[in-house]
């Protein structure tokens, strides 16, 4: 049983996935609906911390370096890039844009790029993590609505028992 939880937390941590992979798949292993939400969102969350302190000197640090300079120049760039976006169309509204950001589930977004993208606008600790956990909230409740609707579709499908299965 704990194997489930320990799979849904750990998805949620991973980057491009975050909690709006592992939801899905913590409802199609069994994980119940709100404690899948706060699994989830726990692991989502995590991550937060580090990336908003350390990302950034990491990925200046290494932008130079032969082997992963071009994917760290990138990394920075994605991130400059989408703090100026959320700069220029947020103004003094940069709260409510960072959390409508990480909340509205779409590629590229998410609680690790918002917080990379907080970091480099240099925005106050405690006011990026809030909107970024406000963010996956948001994602939470969007994603949850959208995963019920598609596992009672896919609730007959036998790949899916065999994966609840195993998790068993």
């Amino acid at each position: 049983m704990w194997k489930k939880y320990l799979m849904a937390l750990l998805i949620s941590m991973v980057p491009l996935i975050e909690l709006r992979g592992a939801l899905p798949f913590a409802f199609l292993v069994g994980i119940p609906p709100v404690m899948a939400y706060i699994v989830c969102i726990i692991g989502n969350m995590l991550p937060v911390p580090i990336i908003f302190f350390f990302a950034r000197r990491v990925l200046e640090w290494g932008a130079d370096k032969k082997f992963i300079g071009k994917f760290f120049t990138w990394c920075l760039k994605k991130g400059h890039k989408g703090g100026e976006k959320l700069q220029a169309k947020a103004g003094r509204g940069l709260f409510l844009a960072l959390l409508l950001f990480v909340g509205i589930p779409l590629p590229g977004t998410g609680a690790w790029t918002g917080t990379l993208a907080a970091s480099l606008l240099d925005m106050d600790f405690k006011t990026s993590v809030l909107a970024v956990m406000l963010g996956v909230i948001l994602a939470g409740v969007i994603m949850g609505v959208l995963s019920m609707c598609g596992i009672s579709l896919l609730s007959e499908s036998e790949f899916i028992r065999s994966l609840a299965q195993d998790m068993a």
